[in-house]
């Protein structure tokens, strides 16, 4: 079969499945899969890139996704004003203070001679300067979160346009992978998951306990958003009249009026990364990135500067996925640290790329709504699958209460049957790299 056919078959299947999820649940259903689905091949994307161009091994996906949606609480949400006034300068000023006190030992390592005197000065710049912060710190933090601690306890943000928040969610990200590219991506690929997973989970741990700056796990609810409320439509004469008009209710109107608002921002903004991303890739830039991935060594030996190239490309898809974390968080209208987990956005985001294609964009983006699609819906199969097979038994039957308490784990099962069907007789995925 001709490999385009072959392609546009697979888009067709996926797409065939979400719309028989719309004629056999509700529009509304289909609609969450569809925005969803697009946030998770933009995450997908970003993946790609590192791994599909770079052959990077970043298993922290989640903490650029977790830094995407604190930037949207910092540029979205209005600032706190008593919390402001009550320690805000107390917390930057010890920002500052820490800042400088890293900038002093790093000036002091670098300028001074190698010795005992070297190593002592570095010390007690560090120590003196950790005391200080503290000092300074932690009466600040405690001031802010003692103003009304229910709904607010932290500084709250710029009071700007949601859609700036998306761009600052991936440069969030951005600025966090060169931090961690400059200090990791000397390590060998296991080495660098290692240490990917585990800095992840650092953010996270700081998300939920630096109540200042996300109200940690109280989460930080009513993020504005690019779109109109379901209320307010249902509240407008206009609306309810247009849609009436054709026989709706306003109530299934009004939401799916938003979902498909938001499906159209999303595909916009897919489609331009998606142009950007194929451009790069058959560049002179995405050409060298590939001759970097399949042999490091003989890329060097042409004058090609490796650890910098791998610094590039893996600030760029940890921006992409920073991106993707600010859409997801204004879609939810909420940040909340406890949600991010390893096995929503890392591996699922993984099996995305692996099913798709790694290598290959369209591939990561037919990954991303064929697994999505799986996410939402075998549960719920394998819930009616388990019911109707123990229909036969009696009432009170421990097997039967057995099979149903198990329809749970449908998810996780179909997670790994998909993914060893693909590597067994698709091994570079459904859509391989050309």
């Amino acid at each position: 079969m001709d490999a385009r056919l072959k392609n546009t078959l697979l888009f067709a299947v996926v797409a065939a499945l979400i719309i028989y999820t719309g004629y056999a649940q509700s529009a509304n259903a289909a609609l969450q899969i569809v925005n969803m689905g697009l946030i998770s091949a933009i995450m997908a994307i970003g993946v790609n890139m590192q791994w599909g161009f770079a052959g990077l091994f970043n298993v922290g996906v989640m903490g650029f996704v977790a830094l995407g949606g604190l930037g949207a609480v910092l540029i979205a949400m209005p600032p706190v004003t008593d919390a402001w006034t009550a320690g805000g300068r107390g917390v930057l000023l010890a920002l500052l203070l820490g800042a400088a006190t890293v900038a002093g030992a790093v000036m002091a390592a670098t300028r001074l001679p190698k010795g005992r005197m070297r190593t002592l000065m570095v010390l007690a710049i560090l120590v003196g300067g950790f005391f200080i912060y503290r000092a300074v710190f932690d009466p600040a933090v405690e001031a802010v979160e003692k103003v009304n601690p229910a709904l607010e306890g932290y500084l709250g943000g710029l009071g700007l346009p949601v859609l700036v928040a998306w761009p600052v969610g991936g440069l969030l990200a951005a600025g966090a992978a060169w931090l961690i590219g400059k200090t990791a991506l000397g390590l060998r690929s296991d080495y660098l998951a290692i240490a990917t997973l585990g800095i992840a989970e650092i953010i996270i741990a700081v998300l939920k306990n630096e109540d200042w700056l996300s109200r940690g796990v109280k989460n930080v609810v009513g993020i504005p958003r690019p779109l109109p409320y379901e209320i307010d439509l249902q509240n407008d004469p206009t609306f309810v009249e247009r849609w009436g008009a054709w026989g709706l209710d306003p109530v299934l109107a009004s939401t799916l009026y938003v979902k498909i608002g938001y499906m159209i921002l999303f595909a916009v903004i897919l489609i331009i990364l998606m142009w950007m991303v194929e451009k790069s890739l058959k560049s002179p830039w995405g050409r060298m990135m590939r001759a970097i991935r399949d042999n490091e060594d003989a890329a060097e030996a042409m004058g090609k500067d490796v650890t910098r190239r791998h610094l590039q490309v893996f600030v760029l898809g940890s921006a992409i996925c920073g991106l993707a974390g600010a859409m997801m968080t204004t879609l939810d209208g909420q940040l909340t640290p406890g949600t991010y987990q390893p096995l929503r956005f890392t591996f699922l985001i993984w099996v995305m790329v692996v099913v798709g294609g790694s290598g290959n964009n369209f591939g990561a983006v037919l990954g991303a709504f064929l697994i999505w699609f799986l996410w939402v819906q075998v549960e719920p199969m394998g819930l009616w699958f388990m019911s109707t097979i123990t229909s036969w038994m009696p009432e009170g039957s421990p097997v039967a209460a057995h099979l149903l308490d198990s329809a749970a784990q449908m998810r996780l099962l179909t997670m790994g049957v998909v993914l060893i069907l693909v590597l067994r007789f698709s091994p570079r995925g459904l859509i391989p790299e050309r």
